[in-house]
């Protein structure tokens, strides 16, 4: 079995066992399957497919999706090869796993997650890969002790790939890129960002699998702790204000939401990580000791390990 063929098969199979977990955590509904194809043009995507799922209105979750994509194409965008101009020219292929879920209960917080390969070719040669990734959690109403699981579960997973040597340069890394500069602050409390992983194909495939399956072990707990949780409107609202701030950084910052676009992918599957509600409101401030004041403490680096554990 090649390389390639291993990656496919472990990131299709990631899908299945998610989809799998989080439809038993729902307990009413499940995802329905948008299997789609590109077939080559004469733009940048060659061509390829992938599966789409969505999951609405459940019991638990608003809205999740999942995607799996297997695209390629015969050149990158110029925003892809400005700074690797080694690419310039480059046949390319990119799969991965990409995931967003909204729940409906505003104490659940938002989660995301994303494995990823990409590999470059000219004339034959691999002139390039390397593995990205990563998870992170952003909660309306933030609990230590949530938090405090979240990081040590993105620990463990480093823990066989350079301990918390890994965990501290990729938890910076995360918290570095999910930053909406324009509001100075995080769009949650982090977890783990990496990209542009090469070296030993090897190890770095072992860490890219330990992050994807690192996922539900760190997101399952605090679904059982705060899916029930009673809420008001008040929550509710509020969760639809801080909503406005995912679709801010997806549409102003997110790589892969703009390789995505420039590349020539499918829009559907690219925007699935939109919240299906949300509500901007003009000026908002929360009320001073409030509960929603209280979420800005947590929108800002920190060493939560040291702090809460």
């Amino acid at each position: 079995m090649d390389d390639m063929t291993s990656v496919r098969d472990y990131l299709t199979g990631l899908q299945d066992r998610i989809c799998a977990v989080i439809e038993g955590a729902d307990g009413d509904a499940r995802f329905i399957e948008d299997a789609w194809t590109r077939e080559a043009g004469e733009g940048p995507l060659l061509g390829g497919g992938g599966r789409t799922r969505i999951l609405r209105d459940g019991a638990v979750f608003e809205q999740a999706g999942i995607g799996f994509s297997d695209v390629s194409g015969n050149r990158l965008p110029p925003s892809a090869t400005a700074a690797r101009p080694e690419l310039n020219g480059a046949a390319w292929r990119a799969m991965g796993v990409s995931l967003v879920f909204h729940p409906r209960n505003p104490y659940l917080p938002t989660t995301h997650a994303n494995v990823r390969h990409f590999r470059a070719e000219r004339e034959g040669e691999t002139v390039a890969w390397w593995f990205g990734g990563g998870f992170d959690l952003t909660p309306f109403y933030p609990f230590d002790e949530d938090v405090l699981h979240w990081h040590q579960v993105a620990r463990e997973v480093c823990e066989p790939y350079g301990g918390r040597e890994r965990y501290e340069a990729h938890k910076k890394w995360c918290d570095e890129y999910f930053y909406l500069k324009h509001r100075g602050e995080t769009r949650g409390v982090g977890g783990l960002f990496f990209d542009d992983m090469t070296g030993d194909f090897d190890n770095e495939f072992g860490y890219m699998r330990a992050v994807g399956d690192g996922f539900l072990d760190a997101y399952l707990p605090i679904i059982e702790r705060r899916k029930d949780t009673p809420y008001g409107e008040r929550e509710r609202q509020f969760q639809l204000y801080r909503r406005g701030r995912y679709v801010e950084f997806n549409l102003v910052f997110d790589r892969g939401t703009h390789f995505g676009l420039q590349s020539g992918g499918r829009t559907e599957s690219i925007l699935m990580s939109l919240p299906p509600l949300v509500r901007w409101e003009y000026g908002f401030k929360p009320g001073e000791g409030s509960a929603e004041a209280g979420l800005a403490a947590y929108l800002r680096p920190r060493d939560w390990l040291a702090e809460l554990g």
